[in-house]
This record gives structure tokens, sequence and C-alpha cells, in this order.
């Protein structure tokens, strides 16, 4: 979440008109995060995050709002769209795909404890539980495809040392395909900041904008990426131990997981050190940006890589 796009005060107010929410008391922008302009916006009927889509068309959106919707209902604690007068969740403002969901209680963990992980396990698993039953689909925008591409583009800014990790990454990452793996919706961007607690009480799961159809077990390693790694980038033990038994509470672990979890915990490494690699270097204009090391998944990627029969036995230890 940043500011690339600056709506004042009028424009909002226009953009409110075709909600029953009431007059508008205040908005302000938010910083955190990195792909879409957002504002907090409170009007006399509650509090609301307003997010004006800078990279999604309008014909893509479909697909986040509805799963949105599907998951509040179903008991997951997301963010519900609100419809418009006409029952629509999207609209357009700045001449961009805009939207208006719930503002959700609580705040973002920095620290993460050993409840905290072993609850967003919990739920993690129960959200591909019940997207099974999502009708809709949609690819993995940031998949191989888009790594190769990515890297195409950054090799040549990259110092020797770079360079030859990512190609030698990319190269090991291309022997791999897990076709057998459990697939399913896929939240695919579920860090620290995408998560809100009162507490121990997980209150949101946000930002499902680069939700799809996916590997169920690539979501958990994306997840253990950030949630249960330490300042070195190896995973803490503890922390993953809960992570992980959470999560199996909801979704039985499948023998055919273990050989592939090594692996997949490199690759979520290496999809995120690409992506903040290209936000470094190929920045966007904005009032308000927010952009992220990547060196943290680049040593997250460098610990899994020398750590490999490590993070098998410890799996193991959860898989039948």
């Amino acid at each position: 979440m940043s500011v690339y796009t600056v709506v004042n005060r009028a424009e909002l107010e226009g953009f409110l008109i075709h909600y029953p929410l009431g007059d508008l008391l205040n908005y302000e922008g938010i910083s955190a995060g990195i792909e879409n302009t957002n504002y907090f916006v409170t009007t006399s009927s509650g509090e609301y995050v307003l997010t004006l889509f800078e990279q999604h068309s309008a014909a893509e959106l479909g697909y986040f709002l509805d799963l949105m919707a599907f998951l509040a209902e179903h008991g997951v604690p997301t963010a519900h769209p609100v419809a418009d007068e006409q029952g629509r969740y999207l609209r357009t403002l700045k001449g961009k795909p805009a939207a208006l969901v719930q503002r959700l209680p609580g705040k973002s963990v920095e620290r993460p404890g050993i409840d905290h992980c072993a609850t967003l396990g919990r739920e993690l698993g129960r959200i591909h539980k019940v997207g099974r039953e999502f009708p809709l689909r949609r690819r993995n925008s940031r998949g191989p495809g888009w790594w190769s591409q990515t890297a195409r583009r950054l090799l040549p800014l990259l110092p020797q040392e770079d360079r030859r990790l990512l190609e030698d990454e990319l190269a090991f990452q291309k022997n791999y395909h897990f076709e057998e793996l459990p697939r399913g919706v896929i939240h695919a961007d579920l860090f620290r900041d995408n998560a809100l607690f009162v507490g121990d009480r997980l209150t949101g799961i946000i930002d499902l904008y680069y939700a799809c159809d996916g590997l169920m077990l690539y979501d958990l390693a994306i997840t253990a990426n950030d949630w249960a790694v330490t300042g070195t980038g190896s995973l803490e033990e503890s922390r993953l131990r809960a992570l992980l038994g959470g999560y199996r509470e909801q979704r039985p672990f499948q023998p055919c997981e273990a050989p592939a979890w090594p692996v997949i915990l490199r690759a979520a490494a290496l999809r995120f050190w690409l992506s903040r690699l290209n936000d470094l270097h190929f920045p966007r204009e904005g009032e308000i940006t927010h952009s992220k090391d990547p060196d943290v998944f680049r040593r997250i990627l460098v610990s899994h890589r020398e750590n490999q029969r490590q993070l098998r036995q410890l799996w193991d230890q959860f898989s039948p």
C-alpha cells in the first residue's frame, strides 16, 4: 500500500456519493506496502479503506473483490468490499479502478510470537480449505515466467556475486514443477503487514491482490519466510513449528509435500528477492512510497540453499 495517485477531498466526496455511507469526515494516505494507492476513509457511518488499483485492470479485479467477499462470508476475517448503490464493488476514481472495503480493527505484529504464528497458520489453512469452493480462477502473475522475465531485466544491474546466485537458483528451480501437489486459492503475499491482530486475536487478513490459483505449499512457504524467519535468514524453529502445527489442524499434509518443502521455500524466497530488487532498481513515482530491502530475501534464499537437509527433517515431524 502506498499513495501514487493523489485524491483531493472534493474528488473523494464525489466518489462517495455513490455509496450509502453518510458524510466524509476524514481521510489520509497509507504508506505501508508498495503496489496500490490506499487511503483510510472515515465517514459518518464508519471506517473504510479506499484502494485505487495502479497495476490491475478493471477486468481482472472482479476475482479479488469476489474472493474477499467469499472468504468473509465463510468466516475468514477478511475485509468485505462495500457495494455501491447499484450493488457493484468496483468503480473508477481519477481514471483508476477503485474499491472501498471495511476497515478491520487491529494492527500488524512486528515481532510475532508462537501464539501469533499458530493462529495465522490455522487461518491460512482455513483459507485453503474453504477456498476449494470458490468458483473463479486466476493464474499466478508472479510465477516462473515472471521470474525469468524480471531476472533478464535485472541481471545487468547486479553485482557479480548476485548474478551468479540468481542464475544458479533459476536454473535449479527449472528442474521442479510439482504437478502432484495440492492446489487451490492462495493468498500469495501473507506477510506480517497483511495480518491484523488485537493482542493474540487475529482480526484481519488483508491485501489479497496477489491471490490466485497456486500450490498451497508455496503459500505456506511464503508465510513461513516472513513469520518464522530470523535476522540471518534462517527459520526459527519454535515459530515454524507453531505455524505448521496450526496450519495442519485445518489441512493435513500430503506425503508428496515432504520432498517439495525445501525446494518451495527457496522458490518463495526467490520470488520476493526478485520483486524487491525490481522495486529498488525500477521504482515507481508516488507521493508516499515504501520500498523494502531486497537483501532480506537474499539472506533467506542463501540460508535455505545451505540447509536443505535440516528443512526437510523439521518438516518430517509434521508430515504423515
